[in-house]
């Protein structure tokens, strides 16, 4: 198809343009430590530098053209639940008080000339214990003069809608930024909240207008099975039957020392479920919401910031019908989450989650829920603190290390606050605490 090869073309420009010393790490690239551009001196979450740095296609660069394109990163969890989980969460673990390396992953990042720029990430799952790839982001983008006004506009080609959004209010680098495999968690998940993350590739084009109003829209699809084999993935929930369209609209304003964001998305996939095609039917999910930021940076001593989201789902279940795995052809699931967090001198800090799932009932989409319902409620509290975002002399601003604490409170679980599964487990019993190490170099 046109689209695929336009996209492999991009990618092959923005690797091998100019010479092969042009794919720096983020940090030796542009001279600045990690708070320049993250809130608590480490990643993922955006400060405004930060955020502008990836819409320019992550090609800001002060000093050397060239520095070392590889980076890498790991994460290290304690795991403790309330009551025992009834198996190991995962071979190899026991039903409680679990210590594990979550992931270990390495990036090629940095831009290239004025134009192309982005980042691969490659993660080995210390859980699974496999290989595969993880987040890609690879841009092209200019700037434009319409009409007096600046535009920047752009091209991503990604493999997970959203993780190319500059903003921390969508799922992929939503809150709490990391967490473990071996954690509880609900079952019930809209699609767009991370169901087709590296199942899927996408080509998008973005315009932001006068660094207000953002624009974005694209297409995601399913590539071939030998391809996602290679890539040490499936197709997830099932493949997409032709091309998903993505949408994104946002508003952005800055008042030097705060700046608010409030916007609008919408993902629409069809999928064959499990990849079973005998139906002739396909599972059609129709994802939109709301989204909407503030941060108060001031002098940096104080950082504030707010993040909020509402995602609705549609899900015409046709061929998961006729398959037997649902009671309706119709259905629908809602998504709520709210945080707030708070930093000071951007190195120690906190934030507090506020999140709420819900849906419509379905006694065999939720056969082991007691309540035939996918809702789920609690709230995620985190403290962290980061040694080094500061430091540009620990291996040229390379090294750093944050160390944090969580706390998930469930007061639903799963479609109940008791008794949720009809075998005598209450929410509260899969209330985790987690304590992580977050290296990276």
């Amino acid at each position: 198809m046109n689209i695929f090869r336009l996209s492999i073309a991009f990618v092959a420009a923005a690797l091998l343009a100019e010479r092969a010393e042009a794919v720096p790490a983020f940090a030796e690239q542009t001279s600045e430590p990690c708070s320049a551009c993250h809130v608590g001196g480490f990643g993922p979450q955006l400060t405004p530098f930060g955020r502008q740095f990836k819409l320019d296609g992550y090609t800001t660069r002060v000093g050397p053209t060239f520095s070392n394109p590889i980076s890498a990163m790991a994460v290290a969890s304690f795991i403790n639940t309330a009551k025992d989980q009834d198996a190991p969460p995962a071979p190899h673990y026991g039903t409680n008080n679990n210590a594990t390396i979550d992931q270990v992953s390495a990036f090629v990042a940095g831009g290239i000339g004025d134009h192309f720029g982005g980042f691969a990430q490659f993660t080995y799952d210390g859980v699974g214990r496999a290989f595969s790839w993880d987040n890609l982001d690879v841009r092209a983008t200019d700037h434009l003069t319409v009409q007096g006004t600046d535009v920047l506009v752009g091209l991503s080609l990604n493999n997970a809608p959203a993780v190319q959004d500059a903003w921390n209010t969508l799922p992929a680098w939503g809150y709490p930024y990391t967490a473990s495999d071996l954690s509880p968690a609900p079952a019930a998940a809209t699609i767009f909240d991370g169901g087709l993350a590296q199942s899927v590739l996408g080509t998008t084009a973005f315009a932001y207008w006068d660094s207000s109003i953002y624009t974005e829209a694209g297409l995601y699809w399913t590539p071939g099975h030998n391809f996602l084999s290679a890539m040490g993935t499936d197709e997830g929930p099932g493949p997409i039957d032709g091309a998903a369209p993505y949408v994104r609209l946002a508003y952005q304003k800055d008042y030097g020392d705060q700046n608010y964001e409030i916007g609008a998305f919408g993902f629409f996939p069809n999928l064959h479920p499990g990849g079973d095609f005998s139906t002739g039917k396909s599972d059609n999910y129709s994802d939109f919401g709301i989204d909407g930021s503030y941060q108060f940076m001031g002098d940096g001593s104080n950082i504030y910031g707010v993040n909020a989201r509402y995602t609705h789902e549609d899900q015409n279940l046709a061929a998961t019908h006729l398959l037997g795995g649902a009671a309706k052809s119709s259905d629908s699931l809602d998504d709520v989450r709210f945080d707030l967090s708070y930093y000071w001198h951007n190195t120690v800090g906190g934030t507090v989650q506020l999140f709420n799932t819900w849906g419509s009932s379905d006694p065999l989409l939720y056969a082991d829920n007691a309540t035939f319902k996918p809702d789920s409620t609690g709230i995620t509290f985190q403290v962290d603190g980061t040694l080094f975002g500061h430091d540009m002399s620990m291996l040229g601003g390379r090294f750093n290390l944050r160390a944090g604490l969580q706390y998930t409170v469930y007061t639903k679980f799963n479609g109940a606050g008791t008794n949720y599964d009809g075998l005598g487990h209450d929410a509260s019993d899969n209330n985790t605490l987690r304590i992580f190490l977050w290296t990276a170099l």
